[in-house]
């Protein structure tokens, strides 16, 4: 008996209906975990002060984030195996709140219930983002066209939701313990029930089975020669991206003897570009394909790199700068998009390519440092420029595997 074509343009607008809600949903994830983060960070001064914490042993104590991120990420794959992106997710901004909460009461206490909310911090972080960056890739999959970069840019929204309110809370002169547990119920509330809007993964719609072959199957992506490829392509980029977040301003302003504002400014165009690549990337991305925007990109990039080093004046340092912010703007968001080709086996390897990648994220600003010492701080840039080059190289690793099947374009609610 065929089906009324009422009934299959119901159904279809039913579908419709709940890839804008996941779409929803997972902006929510990005800028929740984006907030969360940006909300510590922005209270730092306030802990080292009240701790009497020297520079070097801050430092230190920022590793217990680190140390967190690095036991999560290997992990996260078979987690979100088991449990599914909307647990996992949910899962994880509850231990988030906790990791605020017990930094913002035991900062009052010492120093140990400190590196405890860190070390908590970074593990929930590390878990959230493999598992907001499967769900956002089956998304993409499920709406028909790239919005990944897009979901990453409402990652950095967050963080400057965050830092602002931070800086508000500051000017205010509220506690750093009433601040970080505003957030704590803020992100408590808000993110787990975004996930309830989340799509469900798995062949039928069903979530993830939570049997140990879904397990080994993440594991095994550890031995996938694509998915390293992968994993250093989104590490080149994530090198690229962390040193400009952490080195523009005090290369702009030590390399071209600016004052401390200008570094400033140089450090807020390096962010706009990037956060206007991402949201208006996935244009070209569905116009020409990953690989050939992903490649000229990376060219954009060196020349924004090389620019920003060797330009006579700083207003070209500046037009660099923009250039380099563009230039890394959809190496990570597209490395998490390739990860996920093939849903069935994306938790395993997007846990793969993020513990790649955010190697770069921890191991690049010392080893930009140990360069700064032996030359200068804008000449250790280069370095960035370097590792681009080997992305270039190496783009074609981000084509959609033979046999990925694309569903065919949500429109637009507009």
């Amino acid at each position: 008996m065929p089906v009324p074509s009422a009934a299959v343009a119901a159904v279809a607008a039913s579908s419709s209906h709940e890839v804008r809600r996941a779409v929803a949903a997972t902006y929510v994830a990005f800028g929740g975990a984006g907030f969360a983060f940006a909300s510590w960070a922005s209270r730092i001064p306030q802990v080292r002060e009240h701790l009497q914490l020297s520079p070097a042993r801050l430092g230190v104590v920022l590793l217990a984030i680190a140390a967190g991120s690095l036991v999560a990420l290997p992990l996260a794959g078979p987690v979100v195996h088991r449990l599914g992106t909307r647990r996992t997710v949910a899962a994880m901004a509850v231990l988030m709140t906790v990791s605020q909460a017990t930094i913002a009461l035991g900062y009052l206490a010492g120093l140990a219930p400190v590196v405890v909310g860190l070390f908590l911090l970074g593990f929930s972080n590390g878990a959230w983002d493999v598992a907001m960056n499967v769900q956002g890739a089956h998304v993409e999959q499920q709406l028909g066209r790239s919005i990944m970069s897009r979901f990453h840019a409402g990652f950095s929204l967050g963080t400057v939701v965050g830092a602002l309110a931070g800086a508000a809370a500051v000017a205010l002169h509220v506690s750093v313990t009433a601040h970080l547990l505003v957030v704590a119920a803020v992100i408590a509330l808000l993110v787990p029930w975004g996930t309830r809007s989340f799509l469900p993964e798995g062949a039928g719609g069903e979530e993830p089975s939570d049997t140990a072959p879904a397990a080994r199957s993440a594991l095994a992506a550890w031995r996938e020669p694509r998915t390293l490829l992968v994993g250093v392509f989104v590490l080149a980029f994530a090198f690229a991206e962390g040193t400009g977040n952490d080195w523009v301003a005090l290369a702009t302003t030590e390399g071209y003897g600016t004052e401390a504002v200008v570094g400033t400014l140089a450090f807020a165009l390096f962010l706009s570009a990037m956060t206007l690549g991402r949201w208006f990337g996935p244009a070209l991305l569905d116009r020409y394909g990953r690989v050939p925007v992903l490649r000229v990109l990376a060219v954009l990039g060196i020349a924004g790199v090389l620019l920003f080093v060797l330009a006579p004046a700083t207003p070209l340092a500046f037009a660099g700068v923009v250039l380099w912010g563009l230039g890394v703007s959809l190496g990570f968001p597209v490395g998490m998009s390739a990860g996920a080709d093939e849903p069935r086996h994306a938790a395993g390897r997007v846990s793969v390519i993020a513990s790649v990648g955010y190697c770069a994220f921890l191991g690049g600003p010392p080893a930009v440092g140990l360069l700064a010492d032996h030359l200068t701080v804008l000449r250790a840039v280069v370095s960035v420029a370097v590792l681009l080059g080997i992305a270039a190289l190496i783009t074609a690793v981000v084509r959609p595997p033979d046999g990925a099947v694309v569903p065919d374009p949500v429109p637009d609610s507009d």
